[in-house]
């Protein structure tokens, strides 16, 4: 039953998008207004413009004064062909770049702008004057996949399910096979060693080395059909985090995935927690065990059987859309916002026990996750906290 009170269609402003900045510290929020910078945790207002225009994407440098902005809403501040470096300190944009097509992403380093178009990326040499230095072809991107590490950026290949990956410093790129399904979420790790990436199906997340595109390892989200909202690595690229339309956040364990798929080759140069926290060893055979019990080790079932499955999940909050007696209502795609809806189930990592979820829309939603022991042993995920962080 729905319990939650109907939302004032008049009240304002609506938040287009949200995304986290690298280390997760704060994240950026573009509004149908401008656009507002939140510190993660705790969620606590940083910044705010007010351009009484709409903001489609706001992309974090860091903690740092930039951020690129791509107009969009209903009344976009500006437009969506073009992307836009403001410098917040100076109050004004410092840097324009102007494309052929809206654009769907922007990816900041403090080396390189990378910019996702639907079937194209560009990447510029960060500079007040930025020097285009390759520009990609790629399959239809509605999404803006595209993701920059400090030695490799990642984004969908010209056949849809295929990765591009390039080495920034080198120019060489390896195509990666990953999915026979167009691509629906990537994610680098934060020490650039691992790619992950999900499908349209969105029932398995797999695993690539960057140091040779090999593929790694394979997670099983489920066995229905879900879209794939986000896809996060740990801070120590232990745990793996995704979240899905289905309004639930699953955990996965790393290390134990990877030498299972690889003979315990990794095992030895991925960092393994203390012991004074969670043992991490033997976390995927527990999920398996779990799931199935000993159907996972019955020979010649289908593999969803023996698939690693998430060894702990929750709920998080996705719907904000108010409800009709026909069911729920019918929204119209808005200008400028890839896949013409807010993206919802966005995952931040603070730390190596704690995750942070936001969603944009009108009901623009913190939640915060605590992963920790519970009476059994086990690993649970539990909520700690929420609120909208647009309300008072």
């Amino acid at each position: 039953m729905n319990t939650r009170p109907a939302i004032d269609e008049s009240a304002g402003p609506v938040s287009l998008s949200c995304a986290f900045n690298q280390d997760s510290s704060c994240f950026s929020v573009g509004l149908d207004t401008g656009f507002c910078v939140f510190n993660s945790e705790p969620c606590k207002l940083q910044v705010s413009r007010d351009f009484n225009a709409g903001i489609a994407i706001a992309s974090m440098l860091g903690r740092s004064n930039f951020v690129a902005l791509v107009g969009g809403g209903r009344q976009p501040k500006f437009p969506q062909n073009k992307v836009m470096i403001w410098d917040n300190a100076k109050q004004n944009v410092v840097i324009t770049l102007e494309f052929r097509s809206p654009v769907h992403r922007v990816c900041l380093s403090r080396e390189r702008i990378v910019v996702a178009l639907q079937n194209s990326v560009h990447i510029y040499r960060f500079s007040s004057t930025p020097e285009k230095l390759s520009v990609f072809e790629t399959a239809d991107n509605p999404n803006g996949l595209c993701c920059l590490g400090s030695k490799v950026v990642a984004f969908p290949g010209r056949t849809p399910g295929q990765v591009q990956m390039v080495e920034l410093d080198k120019g060489n790129v390896s195509i990666i096979p990953a999915h026979g399904t167009p691509l629906r979420a990537m994610e680098l790790s934060p020490d650039g060693e691992i790619l992950a990436t999900a499908s349209e199906t969105g029932t398995l997340i797999r695993l690539f080395s960057t140091a040779n595109s090999a593929r790694i390892g394979e997670l099983r989200r489920g066995v229905d059909p879900a879209i794939i909202y986000s896809i996060a690595i740990s801070p120590d690229s232990t745990l793996l985090a995704v979240t899905s339309d289905k309004s639930t956040l699953h955990i996965f364990d790393l290390p134990s995935i990877i030498a299972h798929s690889r003979s315990g080759s990794m095992t030895s140069e991925r960092p393994h927690r203390n012991s004074n926290s969670f043992s991490t060893t033997g976390s995927a055979e527990e999920g398996n065990n779990q799931k199935w019990g000993l159907l996972g080790k019955i020979p010649l079932l289908p593999r969803v059987f023996s698939d690693v499955y998430s060894f702990t999940s929750a709920h998080f909050e996705t719907d904000d859309e108010p409800q009709t007696d026909l069911g729920k209502k019918a929204i119209m795609p808005i200008p400028g916002i890839p896949g013409g809806k807010p993206r919802k189930g966005i995952i931040g990592w603070k730390d190596e026990y704690t995750l942070i979820v936001i969603g944009a829309g009108r009901d623009g939603r913190w939640e915060k996750f605590i992963l920790g022991e519970g009476e059994d042993g086990k690993r649970h995920l539990v909520r700690n906290g929420w609120k909208r962080y647009l309300g008072s």
